[in-house]
């Protein structure tokens, strides 16, 4: 692909997030860490691809503990290396008042060309627009997203950067679609023409497939905050139905649009069937940069039995120290030790494990195995906050067996998909749209236990290369979903996870090895790119 990255068409990148390294806080979760990786791809094939974002003052909200078990969200201002200012500026209109965006543009980092916007300007009344990431209410959001698809158009153009595709990664970057209209209604294009002309610039990247992930606005609202750019009520309607949905509009204003798995394919069609002008959605699974995930020996060592266990076991302890340093607890490297690092968001079930029935809490407490968790909720979040408190209620009744790592991050996330044997993950089916956490773990070695749901469907050998809680099967209701789940999690842990650890190392390793060379390819970045170039970025016919 690199020695003909100069005939590939030119992709601009629009992201609300971006995790770069763990110290820049610039991402809050999954999305961040898929655009941070897909940068990192682009830049390894030379790909001719540049990113548009925010620089984030003060990030994502940081989440700690308090004495009595509750989750405290807490911010401050983050000095940001390797970013360096490009003296330009552009302006946007919010409230109709001219706001001043700095651009500045990522240096080093492993990615390609990044560009990030910031309002944080001497010239700015309401210069804390960039300050958190996801943060406060509906009027800031809308003002994050004008300086994001509105400002991030502009910066393009005064850096000289001329895209021949803008890809939007989520709803929240659809304003940059409104832009290119308005540029062209104001070039001579009628509504109509300059709508069809701005579709076949625009892909789109669909991800949550629940209500709460598709965003949406009062008209009322964009009006008053001038994110309409110009068009009447009317108008923004046809483009976003009402409220105006950001998924809705960037259907509408694209000439192909993705999922991004298989069964998120799946999902997000019916989802979206009445979408009339919007494309057939395709499925584009998620990839990893195995550089930054998985451990950089395991290529020399993967066929070889004896080797990999070796390697494993440094890395376990790896984590059993990160663990003990973070929170004074000494995990055993004998035990079967499992992972859980997700957002604590109520459909991904964290506290799942703790419903199985008495026989999987028993064997807990025997430590039969041991179970590190990690997850922010988001700040607005109570029952989210609710699960992360539950988790960790069950780390101090049982302090030897369970572990909950606060702050998730980068870092976390890496030494938990590295480190342990097993790699948990039991959502609601269909809601994960791909969790790539899984495919990190997976190419580490690290087993998975999964629900048949995101990108586990397309991977899994049950007994092969890790295991399936339960089958394709939903439930009419939440509550018989969750205790049919909690069944199939129970037997499985109980009759083939462990035994298996315990009793036959042979078939553990293989296992492994199984994972390894069933996953590292096929879902890594590289196959990713390919398959966005082939599906999305060729020119349409």
């Amino acid at each position: 692909m690199t020695t003909v990255a100069k005939k590939l068409p030119k992709v601009a990148y629009l992201c609300m997030e971006y995790a770069l390294k763990s110290h820049i806080k610039t991402y809050a979760g999954g999305l961040g860490i898929l655009a941070g990786d897909y940068l990192k791809g682009a830049k390894e094939q030379n790909l001719p691809i540049v990113g548009v974002g925010i620089k984030w003052k003060q990030g994502y909200t940081g989440q700690k503990i308090t004495g009595d078990g509750r989750v405290m969200d807490s911010y401050q201002n983050y000095p940001y290396d390797g970013l360096e200012d490009t003296g330009k500026t552009v302006k946007v209109q919010v409230r109709k008042r001219d706001i001043t965006c700095r651009i500045w543009r990522a240096v080093g980092h492993g990615v390609s060309e990044l560009i990030l916007l910031d309002t944080d300007h001497p010239a700015n009344g309401d210069a804390w627009i960039t300050g958190q990431l996801y943060g406060w209410f509906g009027e800031e959001r809308v003002a994050q997203e004008i300086v994001l698809g509105v400002g991030g158009v502009r910066a393009l153009q005064a850096l000289g950067i001329e895209p021949d595709v803008y890809h939007f990664n989520e709803g929240h970057a659809v304003l940059a679609a409104l832009e290119l209209i308005r540029q062209k209604r104001e070039a001579g294009m009628t509504l109509a023409q300059a709508k069809v002309a701005t579709r076949k610039q625009v892909v789109f990247t669909t991800h949550t497939p629940i209500k709460e992930g598709n965003e949406s606005h009062p008209h009322e609202l964009l009006q008053y905050m001038g994110a309409n750019l110009g068009l009447s009520v009317e108008e923004m309607h046809e483009i976003g139905s009402t409220p105006f949905n950001m998924t809705i509009a960037a259907l509408n204003l694209s000439r192909d649009a993705n999922a991004v798995a298989e069964l998120h394919g799946e999902t997000a069609r019916k989802m979206w069937e009445g979408v009339d002008l919007g494309p057939k959605i395709t499925a584009v699974t998620n990839g990893i940069h195995r550089g930054t995930w998985v451990d950089p020996r395991m290529d020399q060592v993967k066929a070889n039995p004896d080797k990999l266990w070796d390697l494993h076991m440094e890395l376990k302890r790896d984590l059993i120290q990160f663990v003990h340093k973070r929170t004074g607890k000494k995990l055993a490297d004998d035990k079967l030790l499992i992972g859980f690092a997700r957002r604590a968001a109520p459909y991904k079930r964290s506290n799942l494990i703790f419903d199985c029935g008495p026989e999987v809490l028993k064997a807990l407490e025997k430590g039969q195995f041991q179970i590190v968790f990690s997850g922010k909720a988001h700040p607005l979040d109570d029952t989210g906050k609710g699960i992360v408190q539950q988790i960790v209620k069950y780390s101090r009744e049982m302090p030897e067996n369970v572990v909950f790592l606060e702050d998730y991050d980068m870092d976390i996330g890496a030494a938990l998909t590295r480190g342990s044997d097993v790699w948990l993950n039991n959502p609601r089916r269909p809601l994960e749209a791909c969790g790539t956490s899984g495919m990190k773990a997976a190419m580490n070695g690290v087993l998975n236990l999964s629900i048949l749901d995101g990108w586990w469907p397309e991977a899994c050998e049950h007994g092969v290369n890790g295991w399936a809680i339960g089958d394709d099967v939903v439930p009419a209701t939440v509550a018989e979903q969750d205790k049919r789940d909690a069944e199939f999690l129970a037997s499985v842990l109980l009759k083939e996870v462990i035994p298996t650890y315990y009793n036959d190392h042979k078939k553990w390793v293989k296992m492994m090895q199984a994972s390894i060379e069933s996953i590292t390819t096929r879902f890594s970045v590289e196959t990713m790119l390919k398959d966005y170039y082939e599906k999305l970025y060729s020119p349409a016919k």
